[in-house]
């Protein structure tokens, strides 16, 4: 029986609901998990109902990054959404999907179980957050023979390198078991304003990931007692240090390229943590040096970069179906490659 409000039809009045998390459900974060069970429900109220303990994973708590697995009971809160809303968004999701143009990347490693591909910078993984489309959808329309491709794990959209996408279920959930158990080695390139003290080799400040008011997500450094900080560990090894600021805005300052390794995968883990020590990415455009970065890309400029000098460089995992050792790498793209000859020659 439909309600009529104002001349609206809306659903009936919401309860509160109990989902058992089937095969298909497993190994999906608890927010993404809610984006596809709540059509028609805005993000922010999403991460709201999940903040506040309102939804709940086997009767308990759980935060927004929680990996579901098969059995798994999911409480949701009663949801007040308009049958209109939900129709809305299944019908602009189905219009992304079937719009995305079909594009292949550059393969890194390819067979039965499992697809590596080199990310360029400034394409989103998925869909969502005001993009239309992402490397997922992408590779699925030009690929509509395959059954199964899922994103093992994500990259922000201005970094670029190493992606895996699983072929199978099974695959998809051994990769995302190493990744939660911290087995799998992820090791990025990253070029920071300023000169990497030597003996700064391990990063652990906390972490707490936030919403601005328009839902955008955020990332600060909190003390080691704050309740909302989630343990966190990056370790850095100089590659290259030295140079000179040629943009002006700080000549003294100089730059480092280092090699970062990521011991745990928090939202804007490495971003955050090297620029907590004032010394932030170049090009980095929510935690970096906005001037600087504003110099480097003006046109003409030399140096010039007009990106996030981030790039997943090598990750070394356990193959998910024969369970050898596997390590890829993606070498750097070519503006980073020349940015870097530019301003420590010696690293190139």
């Amino acid at each position: 029986m439909k309600h009529i409000i104002g001349g609206n039809p809306v659903a009936p009045l919401p309860q509160v609901k109990s989902l058992t998390i089937d095969e298909d459900g497993a190994g999906q974060r608890l927010d993404n998990y809610l984006m596809r069970q709540l059509k028609g429900v805005p993000k922010t109220h999403v991460y709201r109902i999940i903040r506040s303990g309102e939804v709940r994973v086997n009767k308990g708590r759980a935060s927004a990054e929680t990996r579901l697995n098969a059995g798994d009971v999911v409480r949701l809160p009663p949801v007040r959404v308009s049958e209109r809303a939900a129709e809305k968004a299944q019908a602009m999701a189905e219009q992304v999907a079937s719009h995305a143009p079909a594009r292949e990347f550059a393969i890194l490693y390819e067979d039965e179980c499992l697809l590596a591909i080199n990310k360029p910078a400034g394409v989103a993984v998925h869909g969502g957050s005001g993009v239309s489309f992402g490397v997922i959808e992408q590779l699925r329309m030009a690929r509509p023979q395959a059954k199964f491709l899922e994103l093992v794990h994500r990259l922000d959209r201005e970094t670029s390198g190493i992606l895996l996408v699983a072929k199978k279920r099974s695959a998809l959930k051994n990769l995302q078991d190493q990744f939660r158990e911290r087995e799998t080695g992820k090791t990025y390139l990253a070029l920071v304003l300023g000169q990497w003290p030597a003996n700064k080799k391990v990063l652990d400040k906390p972490l707490h990931k936030y919403l601005l008011p328009d839902g955008e997500r955020r990332v600060k450094v909190v003390t080691k007692d704050d309740p909302d900080g989630m343990p966190s560990m990056t370790l850095v090894k100089i590659r290259a240090a030295g140079g000179q600021d040629a943009t002006g805005v700080d000549a003294g300052r100089g730059y480092s390229l280092l090699e970062v390794t990521i011991k745990t995968g928090r939202t804007h883990q490495i971003r955050v943590h090297l620029a907590s020590e004032g010394m932030p990415i170049a090009g980095d455009d929510k935690y970096g040096d906005f001037d600087c970065n504003k110099a480097l890309a003006r046109a003409g400029a030399q140096p010039s970069l007009k990106r996030m000098f981030l790039h997943a460089w090598r990750l070394r995992c356990k193959h998910p179906g024969s369970d050898e050792p596997l390590e890829m790498l993606a070498a750097l793209p070519a503006e980073l490659t020349r940015f870097v000859a530019e301003v420590l020659p010696q690293a190139a």
